[in-house]
């Protein structure tokens, strides 16, 4: 297995090298400055940080703790806090202490934005979220009015970055959907390939056109591809026996980890065991609630976080989160994390201080994301001045219910 070289470290533009603690946390609950995260009442708010001296940054985080990607959420909220807690341990930003507050979607895009509202009017700073792609992309069009900066660890539609104010941690769907046809030419990993989406789904649905067309120039053969939506994701039969009759080798799952459970349960009952193949959507599939998690066995997915790597920065993380929650942190746990000490290093870069307006706090974070390389959890980041991310894929495989790197 590969090990990555993940000491968190920032180095700027201008050669300036500054070193960062490193760590974690579920359901976030009031902390003392510098202390790890403990687990709080199921709530929908969760908020930590303070400094007695008076100078505070606010930083906010929006996802679904509750509902079908509460999965995704949590794993967001407790890794902010464990970031929050190690900067404010370590110093805070530019001497300030952070103060953290997360708010439930529920993943619906109308409570997203109320959720905005709320923390704004707490006085949020820095937005870390939202976590899923329709709800980022409906909080930008607030973010963008008010000028307020935006970070979302794992919104990966194409829009969700469409505002110069938001950047993301994440791949893009269409950067998923090409990564993903390369690594599976290049890894000769399947000859006939079928594909199961979400048609009615932003995400599903923009990693499978660019995972098409980028198929056709690998020289894949695409054998099957067949669509579901939301009003019916229960019963994927037909797909299925259409790639198994197509005599796909491998099966394309570029879908949500609750989705893709089903169907690998229904596909063993039909005696249908081809490779399956998926996204970051596929991580915390193995987590599934009432679900045989042997059927995961050999699954593989795209994902710049393997919680199994045996670098420093990834052994402490993973321990402070089992901790911490009683849980491993999965991908987008790790994107999270590695945000807020993105946003550590814009602004310490650009020498932002807490008593700014939320507009100049963007217009000056606008420039300093661009000028920093942050060696985090999920790689080697940069961004570009779009508010797209540079860093590498990795491909990992389930066996005996754990991530183990493919690279």
């Amino acid at each position: 297995m590969r090990i990555f070289k993940k000491a968190v470290s920032v180095v700027t533009a201008s050669a300036l090298a500054m070193s960062m603690l490193a760590g974690c946390g579920s359901q976030a609950a009031p902390a003392d400055s510098g202390s790890k995260a403990s687990e709080a009442p199921a709530e929908s708010t969760a908020e930590s940080g303070g400094s007695s001296s008076g100078a505070v940054f606010k930083i906010g985080g929006i996802g679904p703790t509750t509902g079908g990607a509460a999965a995704y959420g949590t794993a967001v909220q407790n890794a902010i806090q464990i970031a929050v807690d190690e900067i404010n341990a370590a110093g805070g930003i530019n001497g300030a202490q952070i103060e953290y507050k997360f708010e439930d979607d529920e993943l619906n895009a109308e409570k997203s934005v109320n959720a905005y509202n709320t923390l704004k009017d707490w006085g949020m700073q820095f937005l870390v979220g939202s976590v899923t792609s329709a709800c980022s992309i409906a909080v930008s069009e607030k973010t963008k009015e008010d000028n307020m900066f935006q970070l979302s660890p794992s919104g990966s539609a194409d829009d969700c970055v469409k505002y110069d104010n938001v950047f993301r941690v994440c791949f893009s769907d269409s950067n998923q959907g090409l990564k993903s046809a390369d690594y599976i030419a290049d890894n000769k990993l399947g000859t006939k390939i079928g594909v199961i989406y979400d048609s009615s789904d932003v995400y599903s649905s923009g990693i499978y056109q660019k995972f098409a067309a980028e198929a056709q120039v690998k020289g894949l053969e695409v054998v099957s591809a067949e669509a579901f939506n939301a009003d019916n994701k229960t019963d994927f039969s037909v797909q299925i026996q259409k790639a198994k009759d197509a005599g796909a080798d491998l099966v394309f799952l570029p879908i949500y980890y609750t989705e893709a459970a089903l169907i690998l349960k229904q596909a063993s009952t039909m005696g249908y065991s081809p490779k399956f193949f998926g996204c970051d959507g596929l991580d915390g599939i193995t987590a599934v609630e009432n679900f045989d998690a042997s059927l995961a066995e050999g699954v593989m997915l795209l994902t710049p976080f393997a919680a199994d790597a045996t670098d420093d920065l990834t052994v402490n993380f993973v321990k402070s989160y089992k901790d911490a929650y009683t849980d491993t942190p999965n991908q987008f746990a790790a994107d999270a994390y590695d945000a807020v000490y993105a946003i550590k290093a814009a602004a310490e870069k650009e020498g932002i201080t807490a008593d700014m307006s939320v507009s100049d706090i963007s217009d000056k974070m606008k420039t300093g994301m661009t000028e920093i390389s942050v060696e985090g959890l999920t790689g080697t980041i940069s961004w570009e001045v779009s508010g797209e991310p540079n860093k590498e894929p990795k491909g990992v495989v389930i066996e005996n219910g754990a991530y183990v790197s493919m690279d």
